[in-house]
């Protein structure tokens, strides 16, 4: 299967070739193949994106590292998290200098994370290993989500945000189309019950979970502020998706995300079709 797939690579335009690796992995999720020339629903055109848009910005999102003079100039540097330490080598992370609880991840991919809640019970070397692992891979091989490909390598030490939550804080997710927040997705329990829940911009639920959920997400202490900055960060682009955090205290940014779940996330059609008309 590696050589037949090598052969395959070697014939085929670098483009062709993601989007067929594209095309499968949709028609694995949703049964049917997508229109990725002429795209309608949300998922079709997180992919046409994916393929050929070619925009400096949506690269500069992607990274981490990159995108965080772009945050900092619209909405200030009091909602970054603290940056403990950057290293392209793990094994100089001084250990002994970090705080008792941190979160550990790489600048040039998507869901890759360690979180520290205690310090005094991390294997050093397994998270050394994990850290060169993630530096060895090319994050853009994954999905073929162009947007990552050749991206620095980095790997960051980061504040822990606590929000009271088990599993990690809640992930609150802005769908932010021409700078309007249209759907906020959120996550509980990311690290440990993982639930998902989709709201509208008036923290009203939208019945289109998958899997099974229970009970209510609970809306966030500064829910008017998040929506307004999740709008600020999108103003000018005509989609992106801002990841924000909430405490008691303040919020704190996640990330941008341009191409969500590299057009493969499981949304019943109606609501894909919704999404997709959103986005002009």
């Amino acid at each position: 299967m590696r050589v037949a797939k090598k052969l395959v690579k070697s014939v085929v335009p670098e483009i062709a070739f993601d989007a067929v690796v594209a095309a499968n992995a949709y028609k694995d999720v949703h049964g049917r193949l997508p229109n990725i020339l002429h795209p309608r629903t949300f998922n079709e055109k997180v992919i046409w994106r994916s393929l050929f848009d070619r925009r400096p910005i949506l690269r500069r999102f992607a990274d981490k590292y990159a995108v965080r003079p772009f945050v900092e100039k619209r909405l200030g540097r009091e909602v970054m998290p603290i940056w403990h330490y950057v290293t392209e080598d793990p094994r100089t992370i001084p250990f002994a200098q970090m705080p008792d609880r941190f979160v550990v991840k790489p600048t040039h991919g998507s869901g890759w994370v360690k979180l520290v809640p205690r310090k005094s019970e991390l294997d050093i070397p397994a998270l050394i290993a994990q850290c060169q692992l993630w530096l060895s891979q090319d994050y853009y091989q994954i999905w073929r989500e162009r947007v990552y490909k050749d991206l620095p390598r980095r790997i960051v030490i980061e504040e822990f945000i606590d929000d009271g939550s088990e599993g990690g804080p809640a992930d609150y997710k802005f769908f932010v189309f021409d700078g309007k927040v249209e759907i906020i997705q959120v996550i509980l329990g990311r690290h440990s019950s993982c639930r998902v829940y989709h709201m509208d911009r008036d923290w009203r639920r939208i019945n289109v979970e998958y899997g099974r959920v229970f009970g209510e997400a609970p809306r966030p202490h500064h829910f008017d502020e998040m929506v307004g900055m999740a709008e600020t960060l999108g103003k000018g682009i005509d989609f992106v998706r801002v990841d924000l955090y909430d405490t008691p205290e303040k919020v704190y940014f996640g990330e941008l995300t341009t191409t969500p779940s590299a057009g493969q996330d499981p949304f019943p059609r109606s609501f894909d079709e919704f999404l997709g008309s959103l986005w002009r």
